[in-house]
């Protein structure tokens, strides 16, 4: 055997010692640890393209690329070799369950880093548009702040305006007529310098004269407000001037970028959607081969091999339970002997001291002194 297929073996999880035994199911399981060992490399370049992004080092990547894809790695194979055919389908896809369910996941997380790669340079052009679009939030929330106080100076300016062009129009209109009156063009309709037209030119002196002095009030306030909007307008320029340009193309962004993409193109919403259910095919490919597999000649003498043992396990669990419960009854009717013969031979020496006293008692003789002290007490 190559020492490529021996790997592709371990990759697999099997058995080497039983699959020796059963040589037609080589193929079988060096497809498997073919499959196990793709996913593990897959999911090195995911994480070393999805690391490169954040730490922007080649040196990181490749390391934590190959942990990440060690672990993922590891991972298959144990999901793999885990997973036993019982001989019946919907036992067997009860146990599967789980570990589908498992490798799906895995094959979601594995998947999302190779599709940023392979949308690179439409994302890549998403990120343009939306960094424009964060950068104008700034600006406009910058502005928004400003705003109310350069409307209030633009407000006051039109009113002052305002204020002038009524003056304005007002000594035009009186102007026009005196003028006029001058002429015989209106009015009385004759040329003279009369006294009506002396009444429509002083009317039209006043009108100059307040328009004079609103022009001397409201030019000063105008230019002084047109200042102030002059200088809240820099300093809003020199906060956007401020502003952080960071690099806009992380990870989460380039997720958000491929989102706005899939909703507005059809083409890659697909083409999104084929490239999960690719992973989740390839991820999931060992599990179904196991699931939809007759009971082969390996599989029979694993479940032979892991019986024996349990039988093993079994007969000697009980062997010792009963040695524990023999041992634990001697020494129960030992202890239970012990303190019987233990009773009976304080009974004897009770018995024994009784006896003696009572002996002593019958031999000892009575004197008249205790005959009396006896009766007088």
């Amino acid at each position: 055997m190559s020492s490529l297929k021996k790997f592709l073996l371990f990759c697999s999880g099997v058995d080497m010692t039983i699959l020796e035994k059963c040589p037609s199911d080589e193929n079988k399981y060096v497809g498997i640890g073919t499959t196990v060992l793709f996913t593990g490399v897959l999911a090195f370049f995911s994480a070393g393209y999805a690391l490169f992004t954040v730490f922007d080092s080649y040196i990181f990547a490749v390391i934590f690329g190959f942990v990440w894809g060690l672990m993922i790695f590891n991972l298959d194979r144990y999901i793999v070799s885990s997973m036993k055919s019982y001989g019946s389908f919907w036992r067997d896809l009860m146990v599967a369950f789980p570990r589908l369910a498992m490798a799906i996941l895995l094959a979601l997380v594995i998947s999302k880093p190779l599709e940023l790669k392979i949308f690179e340079k439409e994302i890549d052009a998403e990120l343009i548009v939306m960094e424009q679009e964060v950068f104008k939030t700034q600006e406009d929330k910058i502005k928004l702040r400003y705003q109310p106080q350069i409307d209030n100076h633009n407000a006051q300016v039109q009113q002052l305006k305002t204020e002038i062009e009524i003056k304005t129009t007002a000594r035009d209109e009186l102007s026009l007529a005196a003028i006029q009156e001058a002429d015989g063009t209106g009015g009385s309709m004759k040329k003279n310098l009369g006294p009506i037209y002396r009444a429509k030119k002083k009317e039209a002196d006043l009108a100059q004269s307040e328009l004079d002095q609103t022009l001397q009030t409201n030019l000063p306030l105008i230019a002084e407000h047109q200042t102030t909007i002059g200088s809240l307008e820099q300093t809003i320029q020199n906060e956007i001037n401020a502003l952080e340009r960071s690099n806009y193309g992380g990870i989460a962004a380039r997720m958000d970028a491929l989102d706005r993409l899939a909703q507005g193109s059809m083409a890659i919403y697909l083409a999104n959607i084929f490239i999960i259910l690719l992973f989740i095919s390839i991820e999931t490919a060992p599990i179904f081969v196991k699931l939809i597999s007759y009971r082969s000649p390996y599989d029979y003498l694993l479940h032979e091999h892991e019986h024996a043992f349990q039988m093993a396990n079994l007969e000697n669990t009980k062997l010792l339970a009963n040695t524990v419960k023999n041992k634990l009854l001697i020494n129960t009717e030992v202890e239970t002997h012990r303190a019987n013969a233990q009773v009976n031979g304080e009974k004897q020496l009770i018995d024994k001291a009784l006896n003696q006293k009572l002996e002593e008692i019958k031999n000892q003789p009575i004197s008249w002194e205790q005959v009396v002290l006896k009766k007088g007490s």
